[in-house]
């Protein structure tokens, strides 16, 4: 099994015909994903590698049994093409788009609950499972099939830590991209759920930011209600208050978010906290090795 994208995923890429959508459909083709069908309004009748294009979401799922999804499409145009997703049926939307308002998403949050939508990012590079497929942006070579679970908030960082995995011959359930801005689709507790529900995770591996509350909403999910090993690393560890680090959302407000509080109310939820990421591998092994 695999948590949100599997056998089953028949991929819509919405802005397929454009130069980051078509790259990286061709990418995730190459991974072995399943994608059925693109979306360009304006372009439908067209085809890219093959692939045909429809003008609407829901004529995809009509014509080729959509049900998950890829938006590569600018940021003006992002929360319409979630929108249309959602009303579409979609199952999984993926959202790589960056720089969409915090406004926006909180609209957009309130039209998912409901529904059957499933909402990764925005912000984000998106969702693996090694053997299934991708969406997103994660590079093909590092991934191996197994029985570790990922999560970050992180873009950079979840490549350089799945390679590491990798390089010890530990392969990944599905390796999922949240994304780093104040307010997106899933949340850490949201995936640790259905981490903590799939047969064929074992353990997971969780990276963290500065700023927020969510890290700390994950540690109380896996104290209460994780039976699998949890290994964490908070990024930002250095960052001076009220700057912001990378992301959107990683910046310490008001004393809170820092990452010593977020390392410490891991560390109490029983999460093995790492402080250097170059060593999360080996904390992995470890605990696969008890």
């Amino acid at each position: 099994m695999s948590i949100l994208l599997n056998e089953n995923s028949r991929i819509v890429i919405q802005g397929i015909t454009g130069g980051e959508g078509s790259f990286h459909t061709k990418e995730a083709v190459n991974f072995g994903s399943k994608v059925v069908a693109g979306v360009t309004p304006g372009k439908g009748g067209a085809k890219v590698d093959g692939i045909p294009v429809f003008n609407t979401v829901i004529d995809a799922v009509k014509n080729e049994g959509a049900n998950a999804c890829g938006i590569y499409v600018p940021a003006r145009f992002a929360p319409d093409a979630i929108l249309e997703a959602i009303e579409a049926g979609i199952e999984l939307i993926i959202c790589l788009t960056e720089g969409i308002p915090a406004l926006e998403m909180i609209k957009i949050k309130k039209v998912l609950n409901g529904t059957r939508s499933h909402l990764i990012g925005p912000n984000c590079p998106g969702i693996t499972t090694p053997g299934v497929g991708k969406i997103g942006f994660m590079p093909n070579f590092i991934h191996k099939k197994g029985n570790v679970g990922v999560i970050s908030r992180s873009g950079t960082l979840t490549y350089e830590i799945i390679f590491q995995l990798t390089n010890l011959n530990i392969g990944q359930s599905t390796s999922v991209g949240i994304g780093g801005d104040p307010i997106i689709g899933s949340t850490f507790v949201d995936i640790l759920e259905l981490f903590e529900e799939d047969p064929d995770t074992n353990m997971v591996v969780m990276m963290g930011e500065i700023g927020g509350n969510a890290e700390e909403d994950a540690g109380e999910f896996v104290r209460t209600k994780m039976s699998k090993p949890v290994v964490g690393f908070i990024a930002g560890q250095t960052a001076p208050p009220g700057k912001r680090m990378g992301h959107a959302g990683a910046i310490i407000s008001g004393g809170k978010g820092t990452a010593d509080e977020k390392m410490k109310a891991w560390t109490k939820a029983g999460i093995e906290v790492v402080k250097n990421p170059a060593k999360i591998g080996d904390r992995v092994v470890s605990i696969l090795n008890k």
